[in-house]
């Protein structure tokens, strides 16, 4: 999960003032947690807390989501799910927006096959993001990382995209030069799994997926979290990382940290 939380740090000061370059500083004091590190920890541990048994899964990404949320109510959150991180009684609203996958790599990295991957990131989707291309956005997230972590190469990831989720029949380089802000997933996800498929380790994946434009940090989280699973994380670029929580959020993210 360390992987979309260095995505989302990396790409913070860049979403509305795009970098279509990879020579950037990945680290930099106006970079942020946003968003996507927070609900990331937020769905990590209401994973962790089903302690295997996902049958109350819903209810525990909907508790913890509004819990971290509300703490961190300035974080960048869209006007619809700020709303619905504020309601008593939230339901879902039909959203396809990218957030549902960039929030979702816990699934991958807890869940013991890959059907239990899926059951997971549906669990924790539907609860606001119930579009069918908002829990296809977040299953195709889920499912890569699931795949990286248990030894599948590029190849068979690719394969497994193109046959369950997006075409992947474009380069960065193609579509850089007129790519441009897409709040949802079906314009975010296969951009960011192309990014991941074309990197050389994980630093070059982050710095390929903010070099894109658009919707620079959610890109970078959606690439890192594979990434990570793939190639694993630098320690320092980890230790750095680290060093932008405050120690609430630390904590949490140290119960619920898991690795490769």
């Amino acid at each position: 999960m360390i992987g979309a939380i260095i995505g989302d740090i990396a790409g913070s000061r860049f979403e509305f003032h795009n970098h279509r370059s990879k020579d950037f500083r990945i680290f930099h004091m106006y970079d942020s947690l946003t968003d996507d590190s927070y609900m990331t920890i937020a769905l990590a541990k209401a994973i962790k807390d089903c302690g295997g048994d996902y049958t109350g899964l819903s209810e525990k990404a909907v508790e913890w989501m509004q819990k971290i949320g509300r703490r961190y109510p300035k974080c960048g959150f869209a006007r619809r799910f700020r709303c619905w991180i504020n309601t008593d009684h939230p339901e879902p609203y039909g959203s396809f927006g990218n957030g549902a996958a960039m929030r979702v790599s816990a699934a991958g990295f807890y869940g013991k096959t890959l059907e239990e991957v899926k059951d997971i990131a549906y669990k924790v989707t539907c609860v606001s993001h119930d579009h069918p291309e908002g829990l296809k956005g977040a299953e195709a997230t889920a499912a890569c990382v699931y795949l990286a972590r248990t030894g599948k190469d590029k190849e068979y990831i690719r394969s497994y995209v193109d046959e369950n989720y997006y075409s992947l029949d474009f380069t960065m380089d193609e579509i850089r030069p007129t790519y441009k802000f897409e709040g949802g997933c079906q314009g975010t996800v296969p951009q960011a799994i192309e990014a991941f498929l074309e990197s050389e380790d994980f630093e070059d994946c982050i710095r390929t997926a903010v070099s894109l434009g658009g919707d620079s940090d959610t890109l970078a989280a959606i690439a890192g979290s594979v990434a990570e699973a793939f190639y694993g994380v630098p320690v320092e670029m980890k230790k750095q990382a680290l060093a932008y929580m405050d120690d609430y959020i630390l904590s949490l993210f140290e119960e619920v940290e898991v690795t490769k």
